[in-house]
């Protein structure tokens, strides 16, 4: 074995290709999108490129390391990202009405991204720690592991964070066994609540769900949005308009089109072909996380794949429904495709930790 293949090896042992192959056709339509949705703006796709690179450079590093130690780390994180959600509810940075951000002196960060991940690993974590003796008390103590970090991202507020945190811990409890008729219960249960919820919810928040069934009842205000990225969608037809020529785009009536609407972008110049391919490209990267999730050789492996995998599969169901008005504005990004650092690494650091289910089974104990 030459010195080259030897470092090719080290790179790639703990990489599984065909993951990593959906992954990066995902991440280049991404530049390819943004490229035209910020009108050739260099400096910006340089930036998405950089942030692409280093979670791909953080995806490799979790890779290489050994369930055993993510187990053992499941506790400090998820401890680490409460406190550090506690001190953002005292001395975060506030902008755009929201308190979010943490300075820590060299940088500001937003600790419920960390919670993305800190979230399932700890449920799992509990679980598989009891997985010989489950009882209704371990389903109740792993919902009360979910809600207490999900409360303080709700009062930040940030419902978009929320959803996607109470999504992922759903699915650690949907897949651990929860019984179908204390599902039905906690459905039921939301209904009810329902009145309580709205009571609790900004001005703002309420008027993204009420934009939601009448757009243009705030056709300058709320439901602006939603109006010009239908239209973008529209506009594309069967076959779209072309790279660069998307009209609603590049005359500046699509709003946040780098970010949270950028798929409106990609759907006005690539239309329903488009479409169809990139959702065909999501769905494999989503098929090659159940399989490993099928796959897992323990309870904590099992329910942490499961659970990264479906909670990028919610990431693309919401950000697709709010941008096609089936679902309200709720601020969650395309993965891999929107504009943003931190839901990069935050989902590269996910695809990471099934990169290593898959890569290191006897590595586990089974």
């Amino acid at each position: 074995m030459t010195k080259f293949e030897r470092s090719w090896h080290f790179l790639t042992r703990y990489i599984d290709n065909f993951l990593l192959g959906g992954i990066l056709l995902i991440m280049l339509v991404g530049l390819a999108t943004l490229y035209s949705a910020t009108d050739g703006n260099l400096n910006r796709v340089t930036n998405q490129a950089i942030n692409m690179f280093a979670a791909l450079i953080i995806m490799w590093l979790v890779a290489n390391i050994p369930l055993q130690h993510m187990m053992r780390l499941a506790l400090p994180i998820y401890l680490v990202g409460l406190i550090l959600l506690i001190c953002v509810a005292l001395f975060g940075d506030i902008q755009g009405g929201a308190r979010r951000w943490l300075n820590i002196g060299i940088t500001r960060i937003q600790p419920s991204e960390l919670m993305k991940i800190g979230v399932p690993l700890m449920m799992a974590w509990y679980f598989d720690k009891h997985a010989t003796t489950l009882r209704l008390r371990d389903y109740l103590v792993a919902t009360m592991l979910l809600l207490l970090p999900a409360w303080l991202i709700l009062r930040q507020p940030d419902l978009g964070t929320t959803l996607l945190i109470i999504s992922s811990g759903f699915y650690v409890l949907f897949l651990a066994g929860l019984s179908w008729r204390i599902m039905a219960g906690l459905l039921i249960s939301g209904a009810v609540s329902l009145p309580l919820l709205w009571s609790m919810m900004h001005e703002y928040q309420q008027r993204r769900v009420l934009t939601l069934f009448d757009p243009t009842q705030d056709a300058l205000g709320a439901g602006y949005h939603t109006i010009q990225s239908k239209i973008a969608i529209g506009s594309g037809g069967i076959i779209g308009k072309g790279w660069q020529n998307g009209t609603q785009t590049h005359l500046d009536f699509l709003p946040e089109k780098s970010t949270d609407f950028i798929f409106a972008v990609f759907s006005e110049e690539f239309g329903l072909v488009g479409n169809s391919l990139l959702l065909l490209l999501y769905l494999l990267v989503i098929a090659r996380g159940m399989f490993i999730t099928v796959n897992a050789s323990t309870q904590f492996t099992r329910l942490i794949a499961g659970s990264i995998t479906l909670t990028f599969f919610t990431y693309i169901f919401v950000n697709i429904g709010m941008v096609t008005g089936i679902l309200p504005v709720v601020g969650v990004p395309l993965p891999l495709i929107s504009y943003g650092g931190t839901s990069m690494v935050t989902m590269l650091l996910g695809f990471g930790i099934l990169m290593s289910i898959q890569m290191h089974p006897k590595l586990v104990k089974t």
